[in-house]
């Protein structure tokens, strides 16, 4: 990221993908392990995927920074504490902290996040989204091959049942084009 995108909200977002699919009454995150610096790639198995919240009841992927998105799962836990475990509460508060709080405000990352009910995307600009697609089938994706894994994924969800095979054949689009994502993927399922 260069200062003058930054100063003018441009953010971009690189080195992962992370992919979310809610369908038949089941939701799963992947995520690629690549972590890169620039055009080199510092290791290749990171986990961008894990459970979070008591029981592990809900998951989550990001992109962007690391310390930054260790730093937002914490204080998401917190928030899904505080708010016993209603996921959408707690992104809501989450999000509003994330665009108020000085410190919070300089994070640079994004999630996704879901548990048996809700897919939502978080952005550091305030930003809930739930995925357009109903309570049948909800597809989200974020990072640089984001949108590649995303198209993969809309593409499949006609002729596919299974989210779990859903994302794990758009995750593998996205490594075939994306140079900041890989193969190793890292799957959680509610």
């Amino acid at each position: 990221m260069n200062d003058s995108n930054a100063s003018h909200g441009l953010i971009q977002w690189h080195g992962t993908t992370i992919i979310g699919v809610k369908k038949g009454g089941r939701t799963v995150i992947a995520g690629d392990g690549q972590v890169s610096m620039g055009n080199t790639v510092m290791k290749p198995n990171a986990r961008k995927v894990r459970r979070i919240g008591e029981g592990g009841k809900v998951i989550g992927g990001f992109a962007g920074a690391t310390a930054d998105a260790f730093t937002l799962f914490d204080r998401l836990e917190k928030k899904l504490e505080q708010y016993r475990g209603q996921l959408l509460r707690a992104a809501v508060e989450l999000a509003k902290d994330w665009r108020t709080d000085k410190y919070l405000r300089n994070l640079e990352a994004l999630m996704i996040v879901a548990d048996a009910e809700v897919l939502l995307v978080l952005t550091g600009n305030g930003d809930v989204l739930e995925p357009e697609g109903g309570p049948d089938a909800q597809i989200a994706a974020i990072g640089s091959g984001g949108n590649y894994a995303l198209a993969a994924a809309r593409a499949l969800d006609a002729y596919e049942a299974d989210p779990e095979v859903i994302a794990r054949k758009a995750m593998q689009v996205a490594a075939d084009i994306c140079v900041f994502t890989n193969d190793r993927v890292t799957l959680e399922t509610i």
